[in-house]
């Protein structure tokens, strides 16, 4: 596809200087095809995953579109979780950052109300919020859409498969007809096609083309593997990559759990993220991973929707995804601005079938990968090595320095005792045996991952997915 600048696409001064301090040089694919028919104000339907710009695609002209001397809401974007109501908020403020007197307002669930209620009383001009928060604040009448112009529908197929079709048909039929409406959704599935066939007029489909999907900076490898032996592998492969950070993909809300668990009880600074959390606790495990105090990251692919973090080296598909699309959104949180990346996939024996249907799909040979000898793990101790040097060029080791000469003291050398913290350095805990279900006491780890009770607001539904889920209906014990 021709490159396309931002210059080209006619936009005003002050949007230009926003995107230039963003460090933005040329328009994205779907931001390209995107655009223009936005400007003019068609109706809309994309198809694209995260990471391809989808979401100045759409926030670019909706800003571009709007009467900035009226302070009623204009612009309503639907999102499917508060992470992803979250990050677009953020994203649309920095557009926002030569507009006078336009704001923008993320309203979401596990936040107050009458917080919300305040900026809205301020005004904004752009709305972005969660389908059960909207309808929740349409009950008490405390926001109006009589004057919303364009409502966008972010992720749409994920808001659908989250069950939120009915909250987003009650919130489209009290926004006027004379609107512009946009969709965009990672898949084209049949009930994201009959929800714009209902409420878009004659609308122009844009998307990107399944051959650059995949980036070609990322080396993709499975294992073939049986249930028991994936985390022995998954543990064998942070230790030889020792990437700065990781991601770790399962397909259930357990799997989460029980993985993040492990990892952390063999010693792995690793955190867990699903749709069964609060958000308080959503927002600790991301400040966690985003400084680095923990450096793997166990999520599903619904928590993960909203996720932006640079320099994920390794992502581990720990289960393979339901989707060929899903394989595409995964893989593509590594190898990010040019950067090199890699994607390992554990593959059962069922599971040869859908690694198949992903090589079809993203038009890529994934290789089979070998596992690492432990001569292949050199390179991890001269890095261990480098950082000692790095810390006694630093200093500040007079505490450390009392607790070694304690140990000199008992007829230690020197070197013994260097020699023993390299090698705890180096190696991991090995995991202790599993306690028996019925005897074993939760541990303090345990409770970090536990499934929290739910504090939803009156009118928010689940954010789960039924990728989260078992499928299974619960079992009920029956009383004699």
């Amino acid at each position: 596809m021709k490159t396309i600048t931002f210059e080209q696409l006619k936009l005003s001064n002050e949007m230009l200087m926003a995107i230039a301090d963003l460090g933005y040089e040329e328009a994205t694919p779907i931001q390209a095809q995107a655009i223009p028919l936005l400007l003019e104000g068609r109706d809309v339907i994309g198809q694209a995953q995260t990471g391809t710009g989808k979401t100045a695609a759409f926030g670019i002209p909706a800003i571009e579109r709007l009467d900035p001397k009226s302070k009623k809401p204009q612009v309503l974007v639907l999102c499917p979780t508060r992470e992803l109501a979250i990050q677009v908020a953020g994203e649309i403020s920095k557009l926002l950052k030569y507009f006078k007197g336009v704001y923008e307002l993320p309203i979401y669930g596990g936040q107050p109300i009458d917080r919300q209620i305040r900026g809205l009383r301020r005004g904004a001009q752009i709305i972005i919020g969660t389908p059960g928060r909207m309808l929740d604040h349409l009950n008490r009448r405390t926001i109006s859409l009589d004057d919303i112009k364009t409502v966008i529908l972010d992720e749409a197929d994920e808001m659908l498969n989250m069950g939120f079709r009915p909250d987003i048909e009650k919130i489209l039929n009290r926004i006027s007809r004379d609107r512009q409406t946009v969709m965009f959704s990672a898949t084209m599935s049949e009930a994201v096609l009959k929800l714009a066939r209902t409420y878009q007029q004659a609308p122009e489909t844009v998307r990107v083309v399944h051959e650059k999907l995949t980036v070609p900076s990322i080396t993709q490898e499975y294992f073939e593997v049986t249930g028991q032996q994936r985390m022995e592998l998954l543990g064998r492969l942070i230790d030889h990559y020792n990437p700065s950070l990781a991601i770790v993909f399962c397909n259930t809300k357990r799997r989460v759990d029980n993985v993040a668990e492990k990892l952390a009880s063999r010693g792995y600074l690793a955190v867990g993220i699903h749709g069964g959390l609060t958000q308080r606790q959503r927002d600790s495990v991301m400040k966690k991973f985003r400084s680095g105090t923990a450096d793997i990251l166990v999520a599903t692919d619904v928590a993960a929707r909203g996720i932006d973090v640079g320099n994920v080296e390794v992502v581990f598909n720990f289960d393979m995804p339901n989707d060929e699309e899903y394989y595409v959104h995964r893989i593509g949180r590594t190898g990010r601005a040019g950067k090199g990346g890699r994607a390992c996939s554990f593959v059962m024996h069922r599971d040869l079938e859908v690694l198949m249907g992903i090589e079809a799909y993203t038009k890529t040979k994934i290789n089979r990968g070998s596992l690492p000898s432990v001569a292949d793990d050199k390179p991890k101790t001269d890095q261990t090595i480098d950082k000692i040097v790095e810390t006694l060029k630093k200093g500040e080791l007079a505490t450390h320095t009392q607790r070694i000469e304690g140990l000199l003291d008992l007829g230690y050398k020197s070197v013994d005792v260097a020699a023993a913290l390299l090698s705890i350095a180096e190696a991991r805990p090995k995991p202790s045996p599993k306690p028996s279900v019925r005897s074993a006491a939760p541990s303090a780890q345990s409770k970090t991952y536990s499934r929290p009770k739910t504090d939803r607001p009156r009118g928010e539904r689940s954010k789960t997915s039924r990728n989260e889920t078992s499928g299974r209906k619960p079992f009920k014990k029956k009383k004699y």
